[in-house]
C-alpha cells in the first residue's frame, strides 16, 4: 500500500513537470500497463501503480482543459448568460467574483462554445450579485494569462489548480439583466449571508477580515498589514480554516458526542467511539463546508477522515497507513494538489511531528507536550518553506507557542459561537463575534511586537532539489533521540541551505534581465558584484503592484540582499508604481530619476547626461536628459542608459519620443550604437523613428508590453519597422522576462515562458519572424 501510494504520486509528478500534455494515443500504450495491478512481481506493480497516477492526471488535466475560451472571441465584446458561483469579493471600486457561463452569444448573434467557469472583475458599479444569482452579462475575456519571471507567482498555474478557464470584465451596459436565483449554491448562499452579518457586527476598522478567514475561509478582506505580520511571524496558517482547525473541532466533538454516548442504554445500540467518529467526521465536514470546501480545506477533511474512520473501526494501524490512505484519496480527488506547497507542508508537518516526538521516553512537561513540537515543525519545515517560499521566519517558535494555542482554544470558539448564534440572538452572536475581534486584537499586539525587528525573515536565494534534500536529511539527524552519536553532523548538511552556491557574471561580463511586468518596464542589470535596477512597473492597485508580484521575488530568487543603483526614467505609474515596495525591501538604496520631486522624505538625485560609473569591468553611461537644457519634458526627460562592454552594449531608452531621439542622435551620433535596444516607448508609433534605429543599429531589440493591453504597443507599424532592418525582436507578453547573458565569449537571450513552460501555461505563438 505504501510503496503503491508512492509510485501513484510519483506518476502524477512526472506528469506535472511536462511542458506540454502527451497525444491521447500516448494513453492507449499505458492504459494496458496500468490495469495489471494484480501480476505477482511487486517491481512490475509499482510500475503499474505509476502509470496509473500519470494517467489519472493525464485524463483529469484533458477533462480540464476540454472547456476553453476560443481564441477567435477572446477580447471580443460577449454576452453571456451564467450563474455567480463564489462569495464576490469587493476590492475598491472592481467586484469579482467566478461565473459559470451556461450560454455565449456575440453580437451577431452566434453561439459560441462555453469555457465553463471563468473569473470577472466588474468595476465602477454599485450592483449587488450573490452565489447562485443568475445573469446575463456583457463582458470581454482572454484565455488564462500571468505574468511569467523568475521566481514569481504563476497566476496561470493557479487558474488551472481552480479549474479556471478564462478570465475578464463586465462591460457597464444596458444588456446586463439579473434573471433568476435558481436551486444550488446553498453553501456559498449561507456563507455569503454570514459574511455580511460578521462584517456589519464587527466594522470595518476591526481585525473583521480575519475573523472571516477563520470562519468561513475567506481572506479577501485581510489587509496588507495584518498580512505581512502574519507572514513575518510564521503564523498565516492559524488565521484561516486550517487543517489544525478542523482536527480540533473534529478532535472536541469526538470527546463530547463520546462522553454523551456513554450514558445509560445508548452503548448497545452503537459503541461510543463509532458513534462519536460519525459525529466528528459530520462536524469536521460541516466546518469545511463553511470555508467552501476549497482546496486546502478537503485535503484537510480527508486527513481528519481517515483518522476517525480508524476510531470507528476500532483496529490499530500503522501510522504510515493512514498518512499513505489519507495522501492517496487526497491526490485521487484532486491529483494537481500536488502543485499546491499546503499539501506537501500539510503532510510533511505530520509526518514530522510523529518522526521528532514518537520513539521517546514519555515526558509530561510543558515543553514536551507544546514546546518541543513547535521546534520539532520549525526544524523539520525549514528546508521545504524555503524551496517553496525562499524564506522562513526566525520567530516563529516563540509566535506559534502563544498564537495557535490562543487562535485555537480562544478565538476559534468565540467565532464559531458568534456565527452560530447572530441568527438565535443578535445580542448575545454580536457579543461572542465582538470578543472574538478583541482576543485577535490582543494577539496581534503580540505578534506585531515580535515582526518589527529587520532580522525575523530569514531570506534565501532559489535552492536545488539537492539543497533541499540535504537539509531534510539534516533535519532527520537533528531530531533523532537524544543519546545517538555524532548528531552534530546534521549541522554539515545544512551548509546548502545556509550558503547556496550562487552563480554570477565574470569580470567584464553582465547579465540583463527585462521582466513581465505587463503593460510598464522593469530590469535589472547583474554584474559580478553590483546590481542595477531600471524602473519598477505599475502599481495596479492598492494591494497590488509590480514590485511585490515582480521585482522583489526575483531578486530574491537570484539571491539579491541588496541594490546598488535604481533608477526611475520618469513619472509614469507604470515605471515608477512599484518603487515604495522595492525600496520597503531594500531601504537605502541609491536613486536617480528625472522626477526626484516624486520621492517623498527619500534622497533622491536627478540624472543628467555625463553620469559615468564604472562596476565589475563593466561601464555606465546616463545619456539623456541634459543637464542645462529645459527644452525637453515629459516622457522625452525619461534617464536614458547605456550599459557597455567589449562584448556587447544594452540601451535602455524609458519613454522618449522622437523629439529626445533627435536630440540623443544629435549629441552622440555613433555612440549611440548598441547591441541589444530596449524600445522606446514600449513600440509607440511616436517613437523608434527610422534616423534613431539606424544609429543605434541594433541587433536585438525587446518590447516590454502588456498582453492585449489597451494601446495596442508594440505598434505593427514599429515592428515592421525593425523587421525590415533583419533585427530580432523579443516581446515580454510572448516572451514573459527576457534573460540576456553578455558575456566574452558572446551574447545569449532566451525566453523565460518558452524554457519553464508547463503544460498549464498557456502558449502564445511568437508572431515575429
Amino acid at each position: 500500500m505504501r510503496t503503491g501510494t508512492l509510485a501513484f504520486l510519483f506518476g502524477i509528478l512526472l506528469l506535472v513537470q511536462l511542458p506540454a500534455l502527451p497525444e491521447a494515443y500516448f494513453a492507449l500504450f499505458l492504459l494496458p500497463i496500468a490495469l495489471l495491478f494484480q501480476c505477482k512481481s511487486p517491481y512490475l506493480r509499482l510500475g503499474c501503480f505509476f502509470a496509473a497516477g500519470f494517467l489519472w492526471a493525464l485524463f483529469r488535466a484533458q477533462i480540464i482543459f476540454a472547456d476553453k475560451l476560443e481564441k477567435e472571441i477572446e477580447g471580443k465584446t460577449m454576452l453571456a448568460t451564467g450563474q455567480i458561483i463564489s462569495l464576490p469579493e469587493q476590492k475598491g471600486n472592481r467586484l469579482q467574483f467566478e461565473f459559470n457561463i451556461k450560454s455565449l452569444m456575440d453580437s451577431s448573434g452566434k453561439s459560441w462554445p462555453s469555457p465553463g467557469k471563468v473569473r470577472l472583475n466588474w468595476y465602477r458599479s454599485d450592483v449587488t450579485v450573490k452565489p447562485g444569482q443568475i445573469w446575463r452579462l456583457t463582458i470581454r475575456m482572454k484565455r488564462p494569462y500571468g505574468f511569467m519571471n523568475p521566481g514569481g507567482f504563476d497566476y496561470e498555474k493557479w487558474l488551472f489548480q481552480h479549474r479556471i478557464r478564462a478570465t475578464g470584465y463586465v462591460i457597464n451596459s444596458p444588456d446586463n439583466e439579473y434573471k433568476d436565483v435558481v436551486n444550488g449554491q446553498y453553501v456559498n448562499r449561507l456563507r455569503n449571508y454570514l459574511r455580511h452579518e460578521i462584517s456589519f457586527y464587527c466594522g470595518s476598522d476591526s481585525y473583521a477580515g480575519l475573523i472571516l478567514a477563520l470562519g468561513l475561509g475567506d481572506r479577501s478582506q485581510i489587509n496588507p498589514a495584518q498580512r505581512t505580520v502574519l507572514i513575518r511571524t510564521g503564523t498565516q496558517h492559524l488565521l484561516a480554516i486550517s487543517g489544525l482547525h478542523i482536527g480540533l473541532i473534529a478532535g472536541l466533538v469526538f470527546f463530547l458526542a463520546r462522553k454523551f454516548w456513554s450514558f445509560g442504554r445508548l452503548p448497545l445500540f452503537m459503541p461510543a467511539p463509532r458513534f462519536a467518529s460519525i459525529v466528528a467526521i459530520i462536524a469536521a465536514c460541516i466546518y469545511a463546508m463553511l470555508a467552501g470546501l476549497s482546496i486546502p480545506t478537503q485535503r484537510s477533511l480527508v486527513m481528519v477522515t481517515v483518522v476517525m474512520l480508524s476510531f470507528f473501526t476500532n483496529r490499530q494501524h500503522a501510522f504510515s497507513h493512514v498518512i499513505c490512505v489519507a495522501l492517496l484519496i487526497t491526490i485521487i480527488l484532486d491529483p494537481f494538489a500536488v502543485m499546491d506547497p499546503g499539501m506537501w507542508l500539510s503532510f510533511i508537518a505530520i509526518i514530522v511531528i510523529a518522526y521528532g516526538m514518537g520513539c521517546r521516553i514519555n515526558n509530561d512537561s510543558l515543553w514536551w507536550r507544546w514546546g518541543r513540537t513547535q521546534y520539532v515543525v520549525a526544524i523539520g519545515l525549514a528546508p521545504v518553506l524555503l524551496l517553496f517560499f525562499r524564506q522562513v521566519s526566525l520567530i516563529g517558535i516563540p509566535a506559534n507557542l502563544v498564537a495557535i494555542p490562543w487562535v485555537s482554544f480562544i478565538v476559534v470558539p468565540f467565532v464559531l459561537g458568534g456565527m452560530l448564534l447572530i441568527n438565535i440572538s443578535v445580542t448575545l452572536g454580536s457579543v461572542l463575534l465582538d470578543g472574538a475581534n478583541k482576543t485577535i486584537g490582543l494577539l496581534f499586539l503580540f505578534i506585531n511586537y515580535l515582526s518589527k525587528p529587520d532580522i525575523v525573515v530569514w531570506h534565501q536565494a532559489s535552492l536545488s532539489i539537492w539543497a533541499v534534500s540535504g537539509g531534510l536529511f539534516a533535519a532527520a539527524i537533528l531530531l533523532v533521540p537524544r543519546g545517538m552519536p555524532a548528531r552534530w553532523l546534521g549541522l554539515l548538511y545544512c551548509i546548502p541551505l545556509i550558503a547556496p552556491l550562487k552563480s554570477s557574471p565574470a569580470e567584464k561580463e553582465f547579465w540583463f534581465s527585462l521582466l513581465d511586468v505587463g503593460q510598464g518596464l522593469s530590469a535589472v542589470v547583474h554584474t559580478r558584484n553590483h546590481t542595477l535596477v531600471y524602473d519598477t512597473g505599475s502599481r495596479f492597485s492598492e494591494t497590488f503592484n509590480a514590485g511585490d508580484a515582480v521585482l522583489i521575488p526575483y531578486l530574491r530568487q537570484v539571491g539579491t540582499d541588496h541594490i546598488d543603483m535604481l533608477i526611475i526614467s520618469h513619472g509614469d505609474n507604470d515605471h515608477i508604481g512599484g518603487s515604495k515596495s522595492l525600496l520597503a525591501a531594500f531601504p537605502d538604496t541609491p536613486i536617480l530619476t528625472s522626477v526626484p520631486g516624486k520621492f517623498k522624505d527619500i534622497v533622491a538625485y536627478p540624472c543628467y547626461d555625463g553620469q559615468r560609473w564604472s562596476w565589475d569591468g563593466v561601464d555606465f553611461q546616463i545619456l539623456n536628459p541634459s543637464r542645462n537644457e529645459d527644452n525637453l519634458s515629459g516622457n522625452n526627460r525619461s534617464c536614458v542608459l547605456k550599459v557597455s562592454t567589449e562584448s556587447g552594449q544594452i540601451l535602455l531608452s524609458g519613454d522618449i519620443e522622437k523629439q529626445a531621439e533627435d536630440h540623443l542622435i544629435n549629441k552622440y551620433d555613433e555612440n549611440l550604437a548598441a547591441t541589444i535596444l530596449v524600445a522606446p516607448h514600449h513600440g509607440s508609433k511616436t517613437s523608434s523613428s527610422s534616423r534613431f534605429i539606424n544609429a543605434v543599429n541594433p541587433e536585438l531589440v525587446l518590447f516590454s508590453a502588456g498582453y492585449r493591453n489597451r494601446y495596442n504597443f508594440p505598434n505593427e507599424d514599429i515592428i515592421d519597422r525593425y523587421e525590415s532592418r533583419g533585427i530580432h525582436i523579443y516581446d515580454t507578453a510572448v516572451s514573459g522576462a527576457i534573460l540576456t547573458r553578455v558575456e566574452q565569449s558572446g551574447i545569449s537571450t532566451g525566453s523565460y515562458r518558452q524554457s519553464f513552460r508547463h503544460f498549464w501555461n498557456t502558449e502564445y505563438i511568437n508572431k515575429y519572424k
